[in-house]
């Protein structure tokens, strides 16, 4: 999986509010070492897939919108980043001119089988379990 810096953040993101305490995006910017123009853009793409919740005001800032042990490290992963592949060459579209339908790749089906072995890997985690081990 191209696992990007943004995704990294995003898993820092959520570990920084695993304490169930609303934090503004400097303090996790602070305590995770995250550049804050990534934060506010990760911050924001966490919420619209429903992991955070922003909290406005004076006493605003971010914090879990679902519990640890309902947000797998695959639902952050793909918040931040919606082609999460470990090759190029699996993305949807991508014409590669050695897989075909009538005559497959063979190093392609290898990448398409750890593909599914690690989404599938990252859907049985959830963060809270990564955290508690």
């Amino acid at each position: 999986m191209l696992l990007t810096k943004e995704c990294d953040y995003g898993m820092r993101i959520i570990r920084r509010l695993a304490d169930g305490e609303r934090k503004t995006v400097m303090s996790i910017c602070n305590t995770e070492e995250i550049p804050v123009p990534y934060a506010y853009k990760i911050t924001k793409k966490l919420e619209h897939a429903g992991l955070l919740q922003s909290l406005r005001g004076q006493n605003g800032g971010y914090q879990l919108a679902k519990s640890l042990d309902m947000i797998t490290l695959y639902d952050i992963a793909t918040a931040v980043d919606e082609n999460c592949l470990v090759f190029a060459c699996l993305a949807e579209g991508t014409l590669c001119p050695f897989h075909h339908a009538d005559q497959p790749c063979a190093v392609h089906l290898e990448f398409k089988r750890i593909q599914d072995l690690l989404v599938s890997e990252m859907q049985a985690k959830t963060i809270g379990e990564v955290l508690l081990a």
